[in-house]
């Protein structure tokens, strides 16, 4: 009799595939922690997805997995499962760099709330994947998994690379602007970022408190929905986390639509960035959809947003780490010394303006969902950028999302002139994580 899984590598499982596996004695946590690793060798001088990779800990987390599966005792959602962490989020026993020399050997004291929640959860930390300096806009050495010489995107390019490379099926990354959204695009990955205040931030490096966003990436919706509900829960210490039950996202991901969801297009300027193979797949993708997607030409004010989310990101960053920037002033790039001069010179009124723009937006949102199900727009200009660009990509088709905390998903549906993946992006309204998930699994059926 054929073994059932002989001709996929474990490391290539999805992760509700593996833990399958895992619950019929089929496969041991042990085993599959050493594929993951097994394959990190094999590619990782190509790609260069990890900062700080553990063997010996994540092979001894695996056993205990083992060990406790056996024994009859209760497992978690993700039990023995490896997860790939952005390195900002803090972790007690790796370090926590955020790919500066400013921080350089930084060893946390306390895991961030969502760790708590994946070893609670039973997941195997396989170590802390690349980011960029500070997890800006600064390019990481990592190449992209699918053409090496091209970009995999940032902040969370060790993150969506990782998953991309089957080095790990699920990692978890941050987006303030379009740092989840556009790695999963030119990596081909689904990439999901929850409404702001699903998952907590509390021990992950902060940019800005009123636009940072934690996120996910996998293989398939349902393993990017499972890792969702694992992080989410509230916690009083973030201050963007609120005290009400979260969406539940996997359901939703496995869920019938009542009726077929209406989609809204929204006509926006900055289209004209999209590469010619890029805007052709997405008039295929609004044509396949008929009379179920409204096309909209651009409002002035959501125009008006990028320069709002500007305004934010880069008042806030300055305001809380100046005494670390100051002091370590040669340390930092070029590029992110240039950001931070701008910073400095942001009125405190043009701030707090800015906060209210951001107000009024969200509520702006909060009614437009009553009418569509999902917004559809890109994820990202074109293919993944050729690393000699010195760019992670532009960020702007994701600026708005990000902006008003909503649930953003890029489903690896397009390819490019290159055969490189392309994404095509998904928005919700706050707090619809479950439906934005149904919607979602509906437009990949349909697409099928």
């Amino acid at each position: 009799m054929m073994h059932p899984r002989a001709h996929t590598p474990p490391n290539a499982l999805s992760a509700r595939e593996a833990m399958r596996l895992m619950k019929k004695g089929l496969l041991s946590s042990e085993e599959l922690v050493a594929a993951c690793l097994a394959r990190i060798d094999e590619t990782e001088a190509q790609i260069g997805a990890w900062a700080q990779l553990d063997r010996d800990a994540a092979l001894a987390q695996a056993r205990e997995a083992d060990r406790i599966r056996k024994a009859g005792r209760p497992v978690g959602a993700l039990h023995g499962v490896p997860v790939g962490l952005k390195d900002i989020i803090d972790t007690r026993d790796l370090p926590t760099e955020c790919a500066s020399p400013v921080l350089a050997g930084r060893q946390p004291e306390a895991d961030a709330a969502l760790v708590d929640r994946l070893r609670e959860a039973g997941a195997v930390i396989m170590g802390k994947t690349v980011t960029t300096e500070f997890a800006f806009m600064n390019p990481a050495p990592t190449r992209n998994p699918h053409d090496p010489p091209r970009s995999p995107g940032g902040s969370s390019s060790g993150s969506a690379a990782a998953v991309a490379a089957w080095h790990v099926p699920l990692a978890v990354g941050t987006q303030t602007n379009g740092s989840v959204i556009r790695p999963a695009s030119f990596c081909g990955t689904f990439g999901f970022k929850p409404t702001r205040g699903v998952i907590s931030r509390r021990g992950v490096w902060e940019m800005s408190a009123s636009l940072d966003q934690v996120g996910v990436f996998a293989r398939e919706l349902q393993d990017a929905a499972l890792l969702a509900d694992v992080l989410a829960g509230y916690d009083p210490a973030d201050a963007a986390s609120y005290p009400r039950p979260r969406p539940k996202m996997l359901k939703g991901s496995r869920a019938d639509v009542p009726v077929e969801p209406n989609f809204a297009w929204l006509d926006m300027p900055w289209h004209d960035r999209l590469s010619d193979d890029v805007r052709a797949g997405h008039e295929e993708l609004i044509d396949a959809l008929g009379d179920k997607i409204d096309r909209f030409p651009p409002h002035e004010k959501l125009v008006a947003l990028v320069g709002v989310h500007a305004t934010i990101q880069d008042y806030e960053i300055w305001r809380r780490h100046e005494k670390l920037f100051v002091d370590n002033w040669g340390q930092l790039s070029a590029r992110l010394r240039e950001t931070l001069e701008r910073a400095k010179t942001i009125p405190d009124d043009a701030y707090e303006e800015a906060l209210q723009v951001k107000a009024s937006a969200e509520a702006f949102f909060r009614d437009f969902f009553n009418d569509y199900d999902a917004i559809l727009v890109p994820s990202a200009a074109g293919e993944a950028p050729p690393l000699e660009a010195g760019t992670t990509g532009d960020p702007v088709f994701c600026t708005l999302w990000s902006l008003c905390g909503l649930p953003s998903m890029s489903l690896p549906l397009l390819v490019g002139e290159n055969g490189l993946p392309v994404g095509v992006q998904l928005i919700g309204g706050a707090e619809e994580d479950d439906r934005l998930m149904r919607t979602a699994n509906w437009l990949l059926d349909t697409l099928q």
